[in-house]
């Protein structure tokens, strides 16, 4: 979508209708509330108004992996962070180079920022499947951003009223009291808040971007808890029984509750950035009128020539410095999360810029040089693009010897596995010496539990000895009535010696758990069916489910199926090949490490 809004914009800059262009994004748009009011062109609107909620996400993102995700460990962030200021300054450094003691020195920040959006899109499509690479990247892009709205705000700001400044910052103080706020009341009264936000950063003289971002990194993610879902259904069943508007306000509010505001606002906002305001805004902006007297000046434009070789070349090169400084031990001592050549690969797509690039070059330049910086900023993306690939696709050539030194360098994952796996005690189907182990906590009445018992099938199969699967417990008990009934059946199976066998039957036949189909199933297996029979009615392994509960509530696990793969939560999708995917990369790092 964002490269075809660039081709729209360039084309219709170049065609016959080009006068229309920037007759639209020229035009006046006011809103007015009495004798106040923001008066701005389209084009304006879109880069200060539109595009906070583009930052807003950004920053919504950021604060998850920070609270649930893989930066939870502080001291990754700095090597990120270090990466990210090392690519900046080098590439700024390289800008100002080529422009020191000429017209374009001031446009040095038109250099700095890597393009959120671009860049993730470029690595999905040169290196699908690396989703460390991808948080890392947009880590680095996050912290481009935050560092280059500062910028914007006080390098890229004539005049600062403090005023207003000082109710911006009052105003979000009090956005940060709102979680103290009842549910209902909350997004109305945040929505008010933040827009009061951005118009006083706006009267301020400072870029209201910022708004956006600040807020985002300020909303909390959790996982989901158990409780909070039990009590969803609680009320949900309390509105099947009597389906009063106050029960079906309590239902929503509580459905509401259970996820964070800050998976909620990324649901909503998401499908709006990525596909309405990010393309408005590369329409609103890249097009250019290109002809052979502004091309024969940007060949030889030191505003063109320094934004390209910043991009180009200083990102990758300050990205690997910074990351290498991050990681002495006379600083953070922790081991880089990429080997080394993939940082490199990062820091290529990191000189993808375009969305600060450009609201930086529409503050620092005007008329001719705006153009030249503008066609600095599309070469740099296209040509960042070409080096990135380049060097995936030699990464992918190195020897396999080369490849696990590499990854014997990097840092081990988080562990969000509350509890290891004990042989002794957890169910295993596979090798103990297996590289990858795959934890499932499943519920045999749930389907989807059903549907995932096919791929690790076929995975148990493919990958032979290098894999080992464990199942644990986690019945839903507030939705399927009869998966903590099975759940015991598969233990009382188990102390005979038959577990996989009962649990093959269990997901097999998931619409019929009752008490007399278990014991048919007890019989068809060969079990003593007396004992199995007396030993459920007296709920003698109980105990052993509530401990598998109890780990999944330690593991932050509240639905089923919940995957971890060698002790890290895995949280995409479930098929075949996606699984496949995943125990393969898991394997290659595993057994580099032996």
């Amino acid at each position: 979508m964002l490269l075809a809004a660039i081709v729209a914009a360039l084309l219709w800059a170049n065609s016959p209708w080009s006068d229309s262009y920037e007759s639209l994004w020229t035009t006046q748009l006011s809103v007015r509330l009495g004798d106040s009011g923001i008066s701005l062109d389209l084009r304006h609107w879109v880069n200060e108004g539109l595009m906070t909620l583009f930052f807003l996400v950004v920053g919504l993102e950021a604060k998850r992996e920070l609270d649930t995700g893989a930066l939870r460990e502080r001291a990754r962030i700095v090597v990120l962070a270090m990466a990210s200021v090392g690519g900046m300054a080098t590439a700024a450094a390289i800008y100002l180079a080529f422009n020191a003691g000429g017209s374009g020195a001031e446009g040095w920040g038109a250099a700095i920022s890597t393009d959120t959006a671009f860049a993730l899109g470029v690595l999905a499509l040169i290196a699908p499947g690396g989703t460390r690479l991808r948080l890392r990247v947009l880590t680095i892009a996050v912290v481009d951003d935050l560092v280059a709205l500062i910028v914007i705000a006080t390098v890229y700001t004539d005049h600062v009223s403090v005023m207003p400044l000082t109710i911006a910052l009052g105003l979000f103080g009090l956005l940060l009291a709102l979680r103290f706020l009842p549910l209902e009341w909350r997004g109305p009264v945040a929505i008010a808040v933040c827009t009061a936000i951005w118009v006083a950063l706006y009267e301020s003289g400072i870029d209201p971007l910022v708004s956006g971002l600040a807020a985002g990194l300020v909303t909390t993610a959790y996982p989901p808890s158990r409780e909070e879902l039990e009590r969803v259904t609680e009320l949900t069943r309390s509105f099947r029984e009597q389906p009063t508007p106050q029960l079906a306000r309590s239902a929503q509010l509580s459905v509401a509750s259970a996820i964070s505001a800050n998976e909620r606002l990324q649901y909503r906002l998401h499908p709006w950035t990525s596909y309405v305001i990010v393309p408005l805004f590369a329409l609103a902006n890249a097009g250019v009128h290109i002809d052979s007297g502004l091309l024969g000046d940007a060949i030889t434009s030191p505003i063109t020539l320094g934004i390209v070789a910043g991009y180009v070349l200083g990102k990758p090169i300050g990205v690997l410095a910074g990351a290498w400084l991050g990681t002495r031990r006379w600083l953070t001592g922790v081991r880089p999360s990429l080997s080394w050549p993939v940082i490199a690969g990062g820091g290529a797509v990191g000189g993808v810029g375009f969305t600060v690039s450009l609201l930086i070059s529409s503050k620092a330049f005007e008329g001719r040089e705006l153009q030249e910086a503008t066609l600095g900023v599309l070469a740099a993306a296209l040509l960042a693009s070409g080096v990135a690939t380049g060097v995936f696709r030699a990464i992918r050539h190195l020897p396999a010897a080369v490849r696990a030194r590499q990854l014997a360098g990097t840092a081990d994952d988080l562990l969000d596995l509350a509890e290891e796996v004990d042989p002794e005690r957890d169910h295993v189907r596979g090798s103990d010496d297996a590289p990858v182990t795959l934890v499932e906590y499943g519920d045999y009445q749930c389907p989807y539990c059903g549907q995932a018992e096919v791929a690790i099938r076929e995975l148990l199969v493919s990958f032979g000895d290098d894999l080992r699967y464990v199942w644990r417990h986690l019945p839903l008990n507030d939705v399927h009535p009869n998966a903590q009934l099975a759940a015991e059946a598969a233990e009382a199976a188990a102390a005979q010696n038959a577990f996989w066998e009962m649990n093959d039957k269990l997901l097999a036949n998931q619409d019929a758990l009752t008490m007399r189909d278990l014991v048919e199933y007890a019989g068809e297996l060969g079990l003593d069916v007396e004992r199995f029979w007396n030993e459920l009615r007296h709920r003698e392994h109980e105990p052993r489910v509530a401990e598998d509960v109890s780990s999944a509530d330690a593991s932050g696990v509240a639905g089923t199926p919940s995957f971890f793969v060698n002790g890290t939560r895995y949280e995409g999708a479930y098929d075949v090949e996606t699984l496949t995917r995943v125990v393969r990369m898991a394997r290659a790092r595993a057994t580099s490490r032996r």
